[in-house]
């Protein structure tokens, strides 16, 4: 089974049996993940050899690009929800026609992002908090990282495309090949030029799994073939993709946003040392949090797929032993940082105020990983329905209703600093996983047409 799911081989998960099901799409989604998860520890570790003003702007210029993340992931999400819908219904080249369609979409915004990026990636980090010393020497990596969103964008949508084909292979293979050019890239780049060659490889490395992901979309022989025509703009369609895409996007930045509140908010209580810990600690938490993401989105795809084939009651029980598997994966995951989480960050720095930062952080946002991961389940079942604005409204409230003043009041009010603000999320993370599992228990995502 670990051969067949590797493969890529086509096949119907409308029919037979659902753990083989899951485990087929789930194998390299999770591998898919895993190894993007590896690289930003990887990068992580080079940089931190530069010194903290180093970890401090790749960590405030990434909590920017998570926007960035946001509008891609939201598109991406539109994309595997019709797309794993068209499936469903046996209909490949609606599906592609679909996907052709969100690829124009994404082109269009990523023209929007990143040349505001570009121009004021210095006052960006700036108003992020960052010292003068840091933006001194962080503007030119914003910089690249910044203008470069049309390969975030392009690598995430296509992947969506994939994934909601049910071609979890071909979405690992495309983001295993742009990892491993940036692990391989990384520490010579950085020799040569500094911080700014850790985005110089980031950049490349993307570009390269692009650029094979295209090739598959026209060339290969998978479930979908993209053809030029399928690029004309269709209003219908482009509707369609918006329709769940800006929920979905407004989702991710309700979420990304909240967070970098909370990064800002831990340098201005904690100070440089602090944030320094904070995103040593964040590294790691993604490192873990990642694979959990592609256990869920297989979950996203089983309930398209499914529903698009009018199968309601194996959608909602693909869903639920998807959630079985990733807190199990989680509970493992919570102990490891509750019992190890000053060898973990010590890997990366010797500073024993930022190990004992680092460690506290990991520490507490660890202790909540098993809602992380029933949570994440539940938000993607609904984003793979098409129900992309019960997920949003959920984000709001637990985020900026919840969370954000929340942390505000330990780390201001009761004086806690930035050990208020990591007690904040595992809090809302909480409330998140019980308020999604509510709403997907109530079933109203069985009737979303898209």
């Amino acid at each position: 089974m670990i051969k067949q799911s590797l493969k890529g081989e086509q096949q119907d998960y409308t029919q037979g049996s659902i753990p083989k099901a899951v485990f087929l799409l789930a194998i390299p989604m999770i591998l898919e993940l895993s190894l993007e998860s590896v690289f930003a520890v990887v990068d992580m570790f080079f940089v931190s050899k530069l010194g903290e003003n180093a970890i401090a702007t790749v960590g405030l210029t990434e909590s920017v690009i998570t926007i960035i993340y946001s509008v891609a992931i939201g598109l991406s999400t539109a994309a595997t929800a019709i797309v794993a819908r068209r499936i469903g219904e046996k209909n490949p080249d609606a599906a592609a026609h679909a996907g052709a369609q969100s690829l124009v979409v994404a082109l269009i915004v990523t023209l929007l992002l990143s040349i505001p990026g570009v121009i004021f990636a210095g006052d960006i980090l700036t108003i992020m908090g960052a010292s003068n010393e840091v933006v001194a020497e962080g503007t030119t990596f914003a910089r690249i990282m910044l203008g470069s969103s049309a390969a975030i964008m392009l690598l995430f949508l296509i992947n969506g495309i994939f994934r909601g084909a049910g071609d979890a292979a071909m979405a690992m293979k495309s983001l295993w090949i742009a990892s491993l050019i940036n692990i391989i890239l990384c520490p010579i780049c950085i020799h040569f030029f500094g911080l700014k060659g850790a985005a110089i490889a980031t950049v490349f490395g993307r570009s390269s799994g692009v650029l094979y992901q295209c090739y598959h979309l026209f060339k290969g022989s998978g479930i979908l073939k993209f053809h030029g025509r399928y690029f004309n703009f269709n209003t219908g369609i482009v509707k369609s993709i918006v329709n769940i895409a800006w929920p979905a996007t407004f989702q991710f930045i309700i979420a990304s946003g909240s967070w970098i509140v909370l990064t800002r908010l831990v340098a201005e209580t904690g100070g440089t040392s602090a944030s320094a810990g904070y995103q040593i600690a964040f590294r790691n938490f993604v490192f873990f949090i990642l694979p959990a993401w592609g256990l869920s989105n297989a979950a996203a795809t089983l309930v398209g797929q499914n529903l698009g084939a009018k199968q309601l009651e194996r959608a909602e029980q693909s869903v639920l032993l998807t959630a079985k598997y990733n807190a199990i994966f989680m509970t493992f995951v919570m102990l490891l940082f509750l019992f190890f989480a000053t060898p973990i960050v010590r890997i990366f720095t010797q500073d024993d105020t930022v190990v004992r930062y680092g460690a506290l952080s990991l520490q507490i946002i660890g202790s909540g990983y098993i809602f992380y991961g029933l949570g994440m389940v539940m938000i993607q079942a609904l984003n793979g329905a098409g129900d992309t604005r019960t997920p949003t409204v959920i984000n709001f409230i637990c985020f900026w209703l919840f969370q954000v003043p929340l942390a505000y009041f330990l780390a201001k009010g009761l004086d806690l600093k930035s050990t208020g603000v990591f007690i904040a999320i595992p809090a809302a993370e909480t409330v998140i996983a019980l308020v999604a599992w509510y709403y997907f228990k109530k079933g109203k995502w069985k009737e979303v047409k898209v």
